[in-house]
Parts: structure tokens; C-alpha cells; sequence
């Protein structure tokens, strides 16, 4: 999927049209056109679609300068537009904005092109079900070429996340995972180093070695790193993914039915890391960025962890092992850990965590908690609010410190059952030394039907949040 500034004459037969309702007069409409827009505007419609010959135009009216929830609602029309596309197998698509808002064209290209997407890989017809559309172009005397490129790199970073969502652990191993960073590196610009099983040992790196004692695969680290000349931060801002790339529970399995089926999942947190460093790679951010990706498996063979199983840290902490299932946390320890090297500015983590946070909020939001001050904390919820990846806040109070102490071990990882996102955010607390947020993305992170121009499967959700919320926090 291409998204790009119009240049010259395009042949196509399908456009979208966006203009304020007191333009009507002024796009020079025939007679019979000009009044079916106005009655379909008099009578509220914000989606009037006119079919002339072969052509189709659909004129979109924009009433005031958008806000969030309204740019929003502009990418919802983006991915209508492509869904008719699609049907009519239409190939390009125009955007013309005459309305002379900002941000406009851009909503409905990211609505198409997002929506757009798919994951046909493992289709034996799959040329037969490919998408038509294919080009997207943009005519906007409010929006830059510069800001264009910007989309198409966003939306092609936001689709590699996705993609190795949806890739099941038959080929994306912890290894394969490493490879896919490898590769995504190489794309966009930014260095990648490996770290194998012996490398691992060697660092101690307690957690990732003890989810991985069940499974046939090794495990792997993965780190990440961009940065430029005209970084403006000497410090860098660190990444933290969860790459589990199948989770069964571990010997704690997971009992209920249906509850495994979407672990392919689990290492969402480890996508998003990819897809925010690739997108802020490929539009040159002046920003310094490390990414952490520990990467296993979760299973109940060989010689797996068993409950009150301890687990030793490299920086000595110890860990009471009460439920395999509780597995993410034990991994993204070892990263918080690792990540102290670089006396970062900041460290985000992101991770399909806990069905807690998926309770608490649903599919709508994030669950975030942290030690962070509150500017940075409201910053990342200012940026979902844009990208519309929206974010919950919860309290790291001290009371759910206590229920993660252990009779027999520094702390347990698992809590009393109750606001288990926020226990699961106090035991990761306990390997911080710095400024550090934790993204619960299980609620959106993966979806069994689609939600607009989120697809069904992987959302690639925390790509845009973490773009957004670096470009405005570092980059300007």
C-alpha cells in the first residue's frame, strides 16, 4: 500500500472529497449533484456517496476543526471508503481536501490504508483474495509532502507489527522473532543484535531462562538501537516488548476454553517495540531509541518451571514462581534490568499482561501505571487521545506491593486475584531504577472481529501511541 502526494494527473474513478457544508456552491457540481449533496448535508449525513458513469466520488463534509474523537470518526470513513473500493476492485484512490482544515486527508488515507490491510500468507488463493486497493494519493494545500511520507511510513511500520502478530509460533519461533528484527533493521535503518541462549546465561538473565526451560526452542534478546547524529537526547528512551510467542500457561495451563487460542498474541508488546522503532527509523525522528525484546515461548514440557519454583535475577533479586501463567512479567524483569545500562531518560514497556486489564477496561483502552511524573504520564495520554490508542491511568499504591511478598522469596508474581493489572505493574516496579511507564495493551492488542479500520487479529496497537507520543515529547 502506497500513500502519496498527488502529482500530475492520476487516472482513477473513485475519490473522496472533503469540504466545509458552505462550500457546496463552490465545488463546482452540476445542478442535480450540488442538490443531492445539500439535502444529504441538510439532513445530517456525513458520508454522501455519488456515482456518476464509472465514477465514484464520495464528498465528506467537515463542519469545524476536527478534534480527536472527530479525526477519529474520519479514519472510520477512510476504511468505509476502502471497503467499497475493495468490492468494486478499484485500485487507486484520490483525496482531495477542500475544506482547509489540517490533518483531514491524512485521517481518511490512514482509515483506507490501515483497514486495507492483510494477512494472507498461508492462503493457497491467496492472489484471488488480495485487496484492489494499492495506491493512495493525497491533493492537500494544507499538508506537506514531508507529512505524507510520514503516513505511509507509519502505516507500513503499524502493518510489520501486525503481520508478526498474526504469524503463528510454526515459523515464528523466538529465534524466527530475532530474525524479523533482523530484517526490519536492515529496512529502516537501525542496528540489531541477538542474543543467543549461551549470551543469555552469561548475563543471567533469570526470568527469560526459566519461562524457556519448557520449551524445545531457545529463547532470545533482542536489542535494538537508533540513533542519529542530531539525536536530541543524549539520553536514550528505551522500549521494553513481552515476545512471547506462544503461551500455553506453562504447567500452570491455561483452563479455560477458547483461552489459548489467541496466544500467538502474547508477544504484541515485542511487535509494537518493532513497529514504533522501524517507523521512527524510516522518517528520521532526531530522537535516540533502544529497543528490548526477550523472547520465548511458554510451555509445559522438558524441564519447565513447576509452582514455588524460585527463580534467581542477575541483580539478585529473587522471585517465588506461584503461576507459570504469570510468565510475561518474569521475562520483561530481565529487560528492565538490562536496561538500567544505558541510565535511560525513560523506559516504556508494553505487554498483553494481564486478562485483569482486560476486564477492568475492555478492548477500548490500555491499562498504564508507572513512576514517571505526571506531565510525562498525561503526554502519552495526550497521544492516544490522538492516534485514538487510548490509555487508562491506574495507582501504584503501596497496598499492592503487599500481596506480591513472599514467604520464601523477595516476591511472588502473582497477587490475590484482585486488580491484577496493577500487581502485575508493582512486581515489574521492583526492577526499575529510573523513570518507566508500563503499557497493558491485552485488551486491544488482538481482536476476534473487526473494529473499523482495526482488522481482525493483530491491531499493531502501540505502534502510532509510542510514535506519537516521541515525536511530540523528543523530537520537536
Amino acid at each position: 500500500m502506497a500513500i502519496q502526494a498527488l502529482k500530475g494527473n492520476i487516472k482513477t474513478t473513485v475519490s473522496v472529497v472533503l469540504f466545509q457544508p458552505k462550500q457546496i456552491k463552490s465545488l463546482g457540481l452540476s445542478k442535480e449533484v450540488s442538490a443531492h449533496v445539500q439535502a444529504s448535508v441538510d439532513k445530517s449525513s456525513d458520508f454522501i456517496e455519488v456515482k456518476q458513469l464509472d465514477e465514484v466520488i464520495f464528498y465528506i463534509p467537515v463542519k469545524e476543526t476536527p478534534n480527536d474523537s472527530a479525526l477519529e470518526a474520519l479514519r472510520a470513513k477512510g476504511n468505509q471508503v476502502q471497503q467499497v473500493m475493495n468490492k468494486m476492485k478499484k485500485s487507486k484512490l484520490i483525496i482531495t481536501n477542500e475544506s482547509g482544515y489540517k490533518q483531514v486527508s491524512l485521517a481518511i488515507a490512514e482509515g483506507a490504508s490501515l483497514g486495507n490491510y492483510q494477512f494472507l500468507k498461508y492462503f493457497s488463493d491467496a492472489k484471488t483474495r488480495k485487496n484492489a486497493l494499492e495506491e493512495i494519493y493525497i491533493r492537500d494545500n494544507q499538508t506537506s509532502d514531508a507529512e505524507i511520507i510520514e503516513l505511509h511510513h507509519l502505516v507500513e511500520a503499524t502493518c510489520l507489527s501486525r503481520t508478526l502478530i498474526n504469524e503463528p509460533v510454526s515459523y515464528l519461533t523466538a529465534t524466527q522473532f530475532g530474525k524479523e528484527m533482523e530484517k526490519a533493521g536492515k529496512t529502516y535503518g537501525f542496528k540489531v543484535n541477538v542474543l543467543q541462549k549461551k549470551q543469555i546465561e552469561a548475563l543471567k538473565m533469570g526470568g527469560l531462562l526459566g519461562v524457556n526451560r519448557g520449551s524445545m526452542d531457545p529463547p532470545t534478546f533482542t536489542v535494538m538501537e537508533y540513533k542519529p547524529k542530531n539525536a536530541k537526547n543524549k539520553k536514550p528512551i528505551v522500549l521494553v516488548g513481552k515476545g512471547v510467542v506462544f503461551d500455553t500457561g506453562g504447567l500452570s495451563l491455561k483452563p479455560t476454553p477458547g483461552s489459548m487460542d489467541e496466544m500467538k498474541c502474547d508477544m504484541s508488546g515485542g511487535a509494537a517495540v518493532v513497529g514504533a522503532i522501524s517507523a521512527i527509523a524510516a522518517n528520521k525522528l532526531p530522537v535516540y531509541v533502544v529497543g528490548l525484546v526477550p523472547a520465548t515461548d511458554n510451555r509445559p514440557g522438558m524441564n519447565a518451571v513447576v509452582p514455588q519454583d524460585v527463580i534467581t535475577y542477575s541483580n539478585g533479586k529473587t522471585v517465588e514462581v506461584l503461576n507459570t501463567d504469570a510468565e510475561g512479567r518474569l521475562i520483561l524483569a530481565d529487560a528492565l534490568i538490562y536496561a538500567q545500562k544505558y541510565s535511560p531518560d525513560l523506559v516504556i514497556d508494553l505487554a498483553t499482561l494481564t486478562g485483569a486489564a482486560v476486564r477492568a477496561i475492555g478492548s477500548y483502552a490500555s491499562a498504564i501505571m508507572g513512576t514517571a511524573d505526571k506531565s510525562t504520564m498525561q503526554a502519552l495520554s495526550n497521544s492516544g487521545m490522538q492516534v485514538w490508542e487510548r490509555t487508562v491511568e491506574f495507582p501504584m499504591w503501596n497496598d499492592y506491593g503487599d500481596e506480591i511478598k513472599s514467604d520464601v522469596a523477595d516476591i511472588k508474581n502473582l497477587g490475590s486475584g484482585n486488580a491484577g493489572q496493577i500487581t502485575a505493574a508493582k512486581f515489574l516496579e521492583h526492577f526499575v531504577t529510573y523513570p518507566w511507564i508500563h503499557i497493558d495493551i491485552a485488551g486491544p492488542a488482538y481482536l476476534n472481529a473487526p473494529s473499523a479500520y482495526r482488522t481482525k487479529g493483530g491491531t499493531g496497537v502501540g505502534v502510532r501511541l509510542l510514535y506519537n507520543f516521541i515525536k511530540q515529547r523528543y523530537a520537536k
